[in-house]
C-alpha cells in the first residue's frame, strides 16, 4: 500500500517543510506559495509529488536530499514510479489529482544534490526519477499517513 509520508509547504522557495494535514484547493495547497509563477503553481501544478523511495536511493548516491528539499508538495512511500504518466489520476485523502506532467528541475534546488547536479532528478536525462506535476480534480483534505489509490478509468 502506498501512502504520504510527508506534507510540505513553504511560502515560497525550499525546502518545503512538513505539516501533519492541510486543504488541498483547486489552485493547489492552502498555506503553500511559490516564488517563480512562471515555472511552478498554477492550476496544471497544483501539487508537486515525490516519491521517498526515489530519495531514499539517491540518498545512497551520495545526495542530500530530503522530503520537501526539491519543492514536492507531497512525498509518497510505497507507490509504484513506473506508472506515473500524464493523466493518471489518484485519490488522496478526500482529493482527487490528476497528473500533468515530469517537475523540470532548476537551480534552487542544487543543495540537495552532491556537487550541485540537480539535473540528476531531470525526467528528459533520467527517466523515472523526475517530480510530478498535478492537477486538482476533487478538493479535499490530505493528511499525513493518508492512503495513495490509483484511480482506474
Amino acid at each position: 500500500m502506498s501512502l504520504i509520508h510527508s506534507i510540505n509547504i513553504s511560502m515560497g522557495g525550499v525546502p518545503k517543510l512538513p505539516v501533519d494535514d492541510i486543504e488541498l484547493k483547486f489552485d493547489g495547497f492552502v498555506g503553500d506559495k511559490q516564488n517563480d509563477l512562471k515555472h511552478h503553481g498554477g492550476k496544471l501544478k497544483a501539487v508537486c509529488l515525490y516519491s521517498l523511495d526515489l530519495i531514499q536511493k539517491l540518498n545512497l548516491e551520495g545526495h542530500s536530499i530530503f522530503p520537501g528539499s526539491t519543492g514536492e508538495n507531497l512525498t509518497l512511500l510505497g507507490f509504484d514510479w513506473d506508472v506515473m504518466e500524464i493523466g493518471l489520476k489518484l485519490m488522496i485523502g478526500d482529493s482527487i489529482i490528476q497528473l500533468t506532467g515530469p517537475a523540470t528541475p532548476c537551480k534552487t534546488i542544487s543543495s540537495s544534490f552532491f556537487s550541485g547536479t540537480y539535473a540528476r532528478i531531470d525526467e528528459k536525462k533520467y527517466p523515472g526519477w523526475s517530480r510530478w506535476y498535478a492537477s486538482v480534480i476533487k478538493e479535499g483534505r490530505i493528511r499525513l499517513g493518508d492512503a495513495v489509490l490509483l484511480i482506474e478509468d
